[in-house]
């Protein structure tokens, strides 16, 4: 009887080798009963906004007063947003008033109540969301402080995450004794970092 031999090229060998390794499905993870089989889950959490600040809009009139009294009134809501996502989500508002206090007419010195006699305290936060603490600046009446020099109104100083506050400030004019009449304007500028 003959014998025949097949005789198949190496290369045309390792191509069929090849297409059936390509052809075969993957091999799912397989575990014995009882045991745990675990599958590694992936994610993004991303964070596109920032820390930002909302001051009202616009001039707020805050009343009047005679020379030697007080005038107070709020300046409305302020609101810190932070939306950065993060893992130690602190921050903290500051704000002044304009370096030139707060002129009518000319802005003679007359003309002026200077910075030191503009008082601010933030009070309490009106709406928070996200976790932490979030302290006022001031907390009431007896704690206002002169807005001549950049003062804290209000921090967040634990938590992660994003989060808010919100809080309706009231700013105090002390009206010098010497003050002439007129409608004063000034601005009291907040910032957060």
């Amino acid at each position: 009887m003959l014998k025949s031999r097949l005789c198949i090229p190496l290369a045309a060998l390792a191509s069929v080798v090849a297409a059936m390794m390509v052809a075969l499905p993957s091999q799912a993870g397989t575990c014995p009963v009882s045991t745990t089989c675990p599958t590694t889950v992936t994610f993004t959490v991303t964070a596109p906004d920032g820390l930002a600040i909302t001051v009202p809009n616009g001039s707020v009139n805050v009343g009047g007063g005679t020379p030697g009294n007080q005038i107070s009134g709020q300046l409305g809501a302020i609101t810190v947003s932070d939306q950065r996502a993060t893992l130690a989500a602190t921050w903290t508002t500051s704000v002044i008033a304009s370096v030139g206090g707060f002129t009518t007419g000319g802005g003679t010195a007359s003309e002026t109540i200077p910075a030191t006699a503009a008082l601010y305290w933030s009070g309490p936060a009106t709406a928070t969301t996200g976790t932490g603490t979030f302290v006022p600046g001031q907390a009431n009446a007896a704690a206002a402080q002169s807005l001549e020099v950049s003062r804290t109104a209000f921090s967040k100083t634990t938590g992660s995450g994003n989060n808010s506050a919100t809080w309706n400030p009231t700013i105090v004019i002390n009206i010098p004794a010497q003050a002439v009449a007129g409608t004063y304007t000034g601005t009291v500028s907040h910032s957060v970092a």
